[in-house]
């Protein structure tokens, strides 16, 4: 495995691999990886020649600094997992190598904002930010395929829109959230919980599958769940409390049509932000069950 910390020689091994005619896969990450970070890997291992991992703290995806800072760096352990799993080359830049101009002059790619939770000021700064480093990382790699965790919706269908809208000659492949025993989905951040946070944690994947059996059950009262569900959490001490159910595509309100929808969650516990998604197969109009919830 090969540890490339600039976007030169990055570039150059890049062109050398397109050369031979290797098929390139791309995982994106932010570095304290767990779990689903490796299951993204062992899928990409299965369907490329090649699979590059970035391992880098985006500054411009953090609306607070302090969430900047405290944001776990842990590279040679990162690089040790990656090893084992076969990687072929890890891109870990500093700041300066991607944004070399600065953080003020860098020019920012906005994709125009979905609804629902992308219109809260701290998500349009938070997925303008991800859109951003995406066009620098997919430009530098030029992967032929890219995977991605889908415990993170609102971040899937903004990467999907970027590729989509600036033509983008890449594949998108999407990996079912990996989660603990307790149902808490697998995230970098989970290691700043204290114990206490990390009992509570659960819960917010207990409430968003309560919510998936309304919608199968009664889908005509989601207003009613939904505050139902917000009081729920602030008992267990869940503070800013942002949960929506939206049509997975679009992230519309559900309509009668809509044939999967989203239960979009997110909320502080501590110091640290939850995010996590689940989707529902929606009833067919004559009111029938469908499936049970994915992933």
């Amino acid at each position: 495995m090969r540890i490339i910390e600039t976007a030169l020689i990055l570039r150059k091994e890049i062109a050398r691999l397109r050369t031979d005619g290797k098929r390139v896969a791309f995982i994106p990450t932010m570095g304290n990886l767990h779990d689903g970070h490796l299951a993204l890997v062992k899928e990409a291992r299965a369907q490329a020649d090649i699979v590059v991992v970035s391992v880098f703290v985006n500054p411009l995806q953090f609306p607070r600094e302090d969430d900047l800072q405290r944001y776990p760096r842990t590279l040679q352990a990162d690089c040790e997992k990656l090893s084992k799993a076969q990687v072929d080359l890890v891109y870990a830049p500093a700041v300066s190598d991607v944004y070399p101009h600065g953080l003020a002059h860098q020019t920012q790619v906005v994709v125009p904002p979905l609804v629902s939770q992308c219109d809260e000021p701290h998500q349009r700064t938070r997925l303008r930010g991800i859109a951003t480093v995406m066009c620098k990382l997919f430009n530098l790699v030029q992967p032929d395929i890219v995977f991605f965790g889908t415990n993170d919706h609102p971040r899937f269908l903004t990467i999907r829109r970027l590729i989509r809208d600036l033509n983008y000659d890449i594949a998108l492949a999407a990996i079912p959230t990996v989660r603990e025993k307790t149902g808490l989905a697998l995230s970098s951040c989970n290691t700043l919980l204290n114990k206490e946070e990390k009992e509570a944690a659960p819960h917010l994947y207990q409430v968003m599958q309560t919510l998936a059996d309304m919608i199968r059950e009664r889908p005509s009262a989601i207003a009613e769940s939904l505050d139902n569900a917000r009081d729920d959490l602030n008992r267990a001490g869940f503070r800013d409390i942002s949960l929506e159910i939206c049509d997975a595509d679009d992230l519309e309100a559900v309509r009668v049509n809509s044939e999967k929808a989203v239960i979009l969650a997110s909320a502080w516990l501590g110091n640290i932000r939850l995010i996590d998604c689940l989707h529902v197969n929606m009833p067919n109009p004559a009111g029938s069950e469908t499936a049970s919830p994915s992933q």
